[in-house]
């Protein structure tokens, strides 16, 4: 079929609506207990996809099942599993409850939320960032081509599992991923050229068909399947018997010493399989926190009396004191990498904008839909407005006059403008930099916010939610849209997945928030939250609170060196001699990861990363089926988490 008719098929179907939110239950109760547990949360695009194409290759409801349904299967699950890092559930609400002192609320008592406050907070947090993604479709995916590395492999491996050749898009996929290789500040994340060409030169020996569109691919289908189902089976396993023995989640191989300052090691297939989607430079920065924070900060804080506390003691411990470190390190690396970022993509915009004007015929056709699958400009634009109305709205329901109308209005408008921004990283270099952002928007609303104001750091967190909210939902939606103009699906209906997902996550997000509280008693040694431990130490950071005993010093010396290193990484080009040494320079992002996580949480991410690197040496073009063995290590960890939940809840 051409692909100018690919989105007349049908798509939005009660059946893969109903597959795509059990798949997007699955991702969502995973990106819980990691996000939770590490603050780790993913969009699983490509095993949500491989999943959706499996269940309908094996149920009898696979009649006319087709690419651009599969397509919206993936994206109701990305729209659904997302929501508890969109609405702030495993950062902004626990910060908000655990870490938020009484005086600090503005009432004098802390904050506690119901069910139905939840659902009304992510409602408010759930709808703007996908009418801001709207209108950038047609710039930065069909003039631009920006390679949005991520969606250009889920949609790729939806037509290998299908039988297809993706469209006419190949020099849409060489020329994207070129620059994607070009100006990527993310190596490790970014799909590689010679990725794409071994999916995209799949010869296909059978001709799809409506009637028969899983004939053709059944060897490249049991390829993918059979490691996510035996890494599954592995984590699952694993789930189970540490529930049983608890000691599997701290072994102390370093003995007595080790422990008590937190060196144990936790054997965990989901952290190896997250160390494997990282790759070895994430995770070795990662260690090279642990190590300077954990191995070196740490016992001296604790040894010379800045941190008198017990070494896990969030507020006078040593585990406290070396957060604002982290936090220093990761807010410098963060900001700069966001104003390079952001100058590059502005000023890439407006060359290729000179570009158009100069010469129309030397870019590639461009090639849309028809019109009607399009979400009109009026839908967009009262669709924008209806949701900052309802922003407004449910923040005022919840809060009152704690957060002052204004305060809302501008963080709205901040997420507008981060958003845009926040979609042309993401297409040139598959980095949402949602950590930057929040931490930018944190920054401004103290200057905004008066100093007198007794809820000022809850302001301050309310307001890095709404920027970060709109940021991540806008980056999930383009990355979508991506991967379905490959494909040649409708982006109305791929706008409906994400709406249904969406609504469908607000209040299972909410319920399983609740749950997790109510089972383990969160904050736990299982469950640290550190994001939210981040959230709110940089709340009263940048609103003036006082700082530990010899933190500023420290804190200001790490912030320039991984400033000036960040500067460094995002300005060197890739045709500079020095580029391929950039690697042996620490992200300090992943440096900060590594010292707010105990240890046991990066040496098991670690071995992932060894585990890719050695694996991609002796296969250099299998990382897609790399990233969906490791997918299945999550997954099994992740959904198996719910039966150790209800075995917890019942006591046994």
């Amino acid at each position: 079929m051409r692909w100018e008719d690919k989105a007349d098929l049908p798509q939005v179907t009660i059946r893969a609506t109903i597959v795509g939110l059990i798949i997007g239950s699955m991702v969502l109760t995973s990106n819980f207990q990691f996000g939770l547990q590490t603050g780790w949360a993913s969009m699983m695009s490509l095993p949500s996809a491989l999943l959706g194409f499996t269940i309908f290759k094996f149920l009898p409801i696979s009649k006319k099942f087709t690419d651009v349904e599969n397509v919206y299967i993936q994206s109701v699950a990305v729209a659904t599993g997302t929501g508890p890092l969109a609405y702030g559930l495993i950062g902004i609400i626990p910060a908000i409850e655990n870490f938020l002192m009484p005086e600090e609320t503005g009432l004098g008592r802390a904050l506690k939320f119901s069910f139905w406050e939840l659902v009304i907070w992510s409602l408010g947090l759930a709808f703007f960032g996908v009418f801001i993604a709207i209108p950038l479709r047609k710039q930065v995916i069909v003039k631009e081509k920006l390679p949005f590395p991520s969606g250009t492999a889920t949609g790729i491996l939806i037509s290998v599992l299908h039988g297809n050749e993706p469209n006419n898009q190949n020099a849409e996929v060489d020329n994207g991923l070129q620059l994607a290789e070009e100006g990527s500040d993310n190596v490790e994340n970014t799909v590689s050229h010679s990725e794409i060409q071994r999916i995209d030169g799949v010869e296909s020996e059978d001709e799809s068909t409506d009637e028969s569109p899983l004939i053709g691919k059944s060897k490249e289908f049991h390829s993918n399947i059979k490691p996510l189902t035996v890494t599954f089976i592995i984590s699952s396993f694993y789930t189970l018997v540490a529930y049983y023995a608890p000691i599997l989640r701290n072994i102390p191989i370093f003995g007595a010493t080790g422990k008590k300052y937190l060196w144990t090691f936790q054997p965990s297939p989901a952290y190896i399989g997250q160390g494997i989607i990282m790759g070895l430079p994430t995770v070795s920065y990662m260690l090279f926190g642990s190590v300077l924070g954990w191995g070196i900060l740490s016992p001296m804080a604790k040894i010379l009396g800045w941190a008198p506390g017990d070494i896990d003691d969030w507020k006078t411990g040593s585990q406290g004191w070396i957060m604002w470190i982290s936090l220093s390190i990761m807010i410098s690396d963060s900001i700069v990498a966001f104003f390079v970022v952001g100058a590059k993509s502005l000023k890439s915009l407006v060359a290729r904008e000179d570009d158009y004007e100069a010469d129309l015929n030397s870019f590639l056709e461009l090639k849309d839909v028809d019109e009607k699958h399009l979400i009109s400009k009026n839908a967009t634009w009262c669709g924008l407005f209806a949701s900052s109305l309802l922003c407004s709205i449910c923040l005022k329901m919840i809060f009152g006059t704690l957060v002052p109308l204004y305060a809302i209005i501008t963080g709205i408008i901040l997420a507008l403008s981060f958003s845009v921004l926040a979609v042309r990283a993401l297409g040139e270099t598959d980095l949402n930099p949602v950590s930057g952002i929040g931490k930018l928007s944190q920054l401004i609303f103290a200057l905004i916010i008066p100093s007198r104001n007794p809820a000022k750091i809850l302001i301050n967190l309310i307001a890095g939610g709404i920027a970060e909210a709109g940021a991540q939902q806008a980056g999930d939606l383009m990355q979508d849209l991506k991967t379905g103009h490959l494909l040649g699906a409708s982006p109305k209906a791929q706008f409906v997945a994400q709406m249904i997902g969406t609504i469908y996550s607000v209040f299972f997000s909410s319920l399983m928030y609740l749950f997790y509280k109510h089972v383990y008693n969160i904050p736990n040694e299982i469950f640290r939250i550190p994001t939210a431990v981040i959230w709110i130490d940089c709340a009263r950071l940048v609103t003036g609170e006082g700082l530990p005993d010899k933190v500023p010093g420290f804190a200001i010396f790490f912030g320039f060196i991984f400033g000036c290193i960040s500067l460094a990484k995002n300005l060197t080009p890739a045709t500079s001699k020095y580029h391929s040494y950039l690697v042996y320079l620490p992200s300090g992002v992943a440096v900060g990861i590594g010292i707010y996580n105990t240890p046991n949480f990066t040496l098991a991410r670690f071995i992932g990363g060894v585990i890719s690197f050695f694996y991609l040496k002796k296969y250099p073009v299998n990382r897609v089926s790399l990233i969906i063995l490791s997918s299945g290590l999550v997954l099994g960890e992740g959904l198996f988490s719910v039966v150790t939940m209800i075995l917890a809840s019942l006591g046994l």
